[in-house]
């Protein structure tokens, strides 16, 4: 059975890994399409809604990548609802693993495969986030007053 979820486990990251590629790569295009747009909208703000849209574009792959995992949990048949199967990768594709449902012995390995695809993909998140944020604020000038 390791060698099954070994190769799971391996299929799953990949999956989910390539979304967020493609999902962060149409994101900063999205951006640098409508940056002039809001710089002339919004003026002073402008920065405000590119952030908002950085953080729940990034928050929507997410969300596409922890539903991918529920749904194989699913398809194995570790779980009975939809909603126990999402709560579950939620659970511990964020890391958090409240241990108050668990899978069965013969996938139980894999949820460690999980949490270290969140937790790697959250680190990305955060990297690209940074990585707009310096992008918008690399020619201001920050003053003390």
């Amino acid at each position: 059975m390791f060698g099954t979820q070994l190769a799971a486990g391996t299929i799953l990251i990949c999956i989910t890994v390539g979304i967020h590629a493609v999902a962060l790569d149409h994101l900063m295009r999205f951006l640098e399409k409508i940056g002039p747009c809001f710089f002339r909208k919004f003026r002073l703000s402008w920065k405000i809604p590119m952030l908002i849209i950085t953080v729940l574009g990034t928050f929507l792959s997410h969300v596409v990548q922890i539903w991918i995992w529920a749904l194989f949990y699913l398809i194995v048949k570790d779980f009975h609802t939809v909603e126990e199967a999402l709560y579950f990768s939620t659970s511990t594709f964020t890391t958090l693993g409240f241990g108050d449902i668990v899978l069965d012995e013969n996938w139980r390995l894999i949820t460690t495969f999980q949490s270290a695809n969140g937790f790697i993909l959250f680190g990305w998140s955060t990297a690209f986030i940074f990585e707009i944020m310096s992008k918008l604020y690399r020619d201001e000038k920050i003053t003390k007053s």
